[in-house]
């Protein structure tokens, strides 16, 4: 395993960040793969056995009983002050704004019903898990803030956000003295790359650590043409986001099972390669022990610039999906839904 700093901050990373989001209770969730506590222990030790130390749950999977899960799992396995756990809250709920529950009351709540949950007094990460629309920035700001002057979080970051907004945020966070996003966990991988218009560069300018989730579409950068599996057919979520656009993917997906052949290796080793290239430490879920030993051979494996560029050629501009379609705010108040960015924004890997 190799490992790095996470942007600015004193936080040492596994270049793979094991995703937590298949761990927990399913009568707790909506997804039919999620595994139980037996089965998520398994993976979590063997990765954890190949030096994963980086590890990302959120108090909304499942309902709190990922974080459950993995708190238990790493206090049986491992030394806490060895790992890397990141963990995210969501916005206040409408009942919550109902009853005059402020952005920083919210936060603080959350974040005791995580440690509570992770059996844990701090994480290393704290992750806005998207933009609330209905509450004021500075408001957020401040209930992060106070999170890390309690020591109750050591860094924070955010997931699902757009470049003007991560940029917004910490140039009133330095304004204001207050803690700054240290990394942006958003949607990104070889067949999705829209984070490269504006995100990434920000964030090499500013030194903020990409964490992307969706490494590998969710299987789709695993599997051949016409491969199925119980994932494909059964996450719902993942099919929103890339049914749509699996004609225009085809191309690259042929490119990645034909450079794996060549190399003798997996297509989800290609396609991390691919990633691992680009980013500081993507987060790569895994619901079999050998999900996770992929992903740590594919640290160790690398792409020519040939190859990056044969893999990049047949990219088209993509449409938003997921999280960002639904949270986009046009300027003029209202919510424009699965807009598509002009074509010339995008700058090629």
């Amino acid at each position: 395993m190799q490992y790095t700093k996470l942007g600015r901050s004193g936080l040492n990373v596994s270049r793979i960040c094991m995703g937590c989001m298949g761990f927990g209770d399913a009568q707790r969730g909506r997804h039919s793969w999620t595994l139980c506590e037996e089965d998520s222990r398994r993976i979590i030790r063997r990765g954890l056995e190949l030096g994963v130390n980086f590890f990302d749950t959120a108090i909304a999977y499942q309902s709190g009983t990922s974080e459950q899960y993995l708190g238990r799992a790493l206090r049986d396995f491992a030394r806490r002050d060895e790992l890397v756990v990141a963990t995210k809250f969501l916005p206040r709920t409408p009942d919550e704004i109902a009853a005059g529950i402020t952005g920083q009351q919210h936060i603080g709540q959350m974040l005791d019903a995580s440690l509570q949950n992770l059996g844990m007094d701090y994480v290393d990460l704290y992750i806005y898990h998207m933009w609330d629309y209905a509450t004021p920035l500075y408001d957020i700001l401040e209930g992060l803030n106070a999170a890390v002057r309690s020591g109750k979080a050591r860094y924070i970051g955010i997931s699902n956000c757009f470049a003007w907004q991560l940029s917004k945020a910490n140039a009133l966070a330095e304004r204001e003295g207050f803690a700054q996003f240290i990394s942006v966990q958003g949607h990104y991988n070889l067949i999705f790359r829209e984070e490269e218009r504006e995100m990434a560069g920000l964030c090499a300018e500013d030194n903020i650590a990409m964490t992307p989730y969706s490494a590998l579409a969710g299987g789709r950068l695993s599997k051949r043409p016409g491969e199925s599996s119980k994932r494909l057919e059964e996450d719902s979520y993942a099919k929103q986001k890339y049914d749509d656009a699996a004609p225009q993917d085809l191309a690259i997906l042929q490119r990645v099972a034909q450079l794996a052949e060549e190399r003798g290796v997996t297509m989800a080793e290609v396609s991390l390669a691919w990633l691992l290239g680009r980013v500081a430490a993507p987060v790569v879920g895994a619901t079999r022990p050998h999900h996770i030993e992929i992903a740590a051979r594919a640290v160790e494996f690398t792409l020519t610039p040939e190859e990056c560029a044969f893999l990049e050629e047949p990219y088209r501009p993509h449409r938003l999906v997921g999280v960002m379609a639904q949270n986009t705010a046009s300027p003029f108040g209202t919510k424009a839904k699965g807009n598509f960015l002009p074509d010339a924004a995008l700058q090629k890997g």
